[in-house]
């Protein structure tokens, strides 16, 4: 418990840090947010943009504007997006929700897919199994996500038509029905798998290496002189090694999904944090774009944080700073 609050505390200044580092860089890009909403209006005059950006600030040194911002998004509020012309926290709360269920869901099939490949191709080195395991793995590594999610979008969304090919439910649906539920399942399968099917190959090829690796170990040697059998031995010593640093991952794992879904949202037009990131830079609509970086960058001081309480539970001789 020590080590958790000693962690917790020691985020609050390397969130300040980023959040320094994060609006500074904001305020360097060309243009401004005033000039992304109107962009493309000539309707709107050169005078008229300036008065707004008197009304809202944005010609106070960066450092007074930074200071406003960060004490507002301190108690929950992120400004307001002048793209979408509402809060920027209200505009969030549906997308955050999306990208979680699509992360979590692609971590658990991940999971789910690549921890068997890992143990069968580490236990049985060598065999067949383990050859086309390690060639999937290569196919897998040298695929962009985004060819093969457009692949799988074109043939089971298109061809085939088995799944909706965008959106994250049918708008006609009604909410808290088990046809919406279902439906929003449905939206999440081609998403999910084009992710989790690429992703499963740093697992798989992690796990059978620690396996291979801890095969060879003095304490594997040892159970194994002694007489214990092959079952026991795998199963009691080499396995509950080899799954340690799986476990640790985790954390990373979540958080690196939910920050890094932009490829996958923005191909079958979900409405996640992924996408929406993608088109607040291209409208320049910077009051998004600070508050979607800051909070992927905490949730991945948070998924450190969250490894190391797993590997501690996982592991309690492991004592951690």
């Amino acid at each position: 418990m020590a080590f958790i609050i000693k962690r917790t505390f020691l985020m609050i200044p390397q969130l300040l840090l980023l959040s320094v580092l994060i609006f500074f860089l904001a305020k360097q890009m060309p243009g401004d947010a005033v000039t992304g909403a109107f962009m493309g209006k000539p309707n709107v005059s050169a005078e008229q943009m300036e008065k707004i950006r008197l009304q809202h600030g944005l010609n106070d040194p960066w450092i007074v504007q930074y200071g406003r911002w960060i004490g507002d998004a301190i108690r929950g509020d992120f400004g307001q997006s002048f793209v979408h012309k509402q809060p920027v926290t209200q505009l969030l709360a549906g997308r955050i929700e999306n990208t979680i269920w699509l992360s979590l869901a692609t971590l658990i099939v991940t999971y789910s897919l690549a921890i068997p490949l890992g143990l069968l191709a580490g236990r049985w080195t060598g065999s067949f199994a383990d050859q086309v395991i390690v060639t999937y793995n290569y196919i897998s590594f040298a695929t962009p996500v985004f060819v093969f999610a457009l692949l799988m979008l074109y043939v089971f969304g298109f061809v085939l038509d088995w799944f909706p090919s965008g959106g994250s439910v049918d708008i006609r649906m009604e909410e808290g029905t088990a046809e919406y539920v279902w439906d929003k399942l449905k939206h999440l399968v081609l998403p999910v798998l084009s992710g989790s099917l690429l992703l499963t190959y740093s697992t798989v090829q992690y796990l059978r290496n620690e396996i291979i690796e801890t095969k060879m170990k003095d304490f594997v040697k040892t159970a194994r002189a002694k007489g214990v059998p092959e079952n026991v031995v795998y199963r009691r010593h080499i396995l509950r090694h080899s799954m340690l640093p799986i476990a640790a991952f985790l954390g990373y794992e979540l958080t690196g999904l939910i920050a890094g879904s932009v490829f996958i949202e923005t191909i079958f037009s979900y409405p996640g944090l992924g996408r929406l990131f993608i088109d607040s830079i291209m409208a320049r609509d910077f009051t998004v774009v600070t508050a979607l970086v800051l909070i992927s960058g905490a949730a991945v001081i948070v998924g450190t944080l969250l490894s190391d309480i797993i590997l501690r539970i996982v592991d309690p001789r492991i004592r951690l700073g």
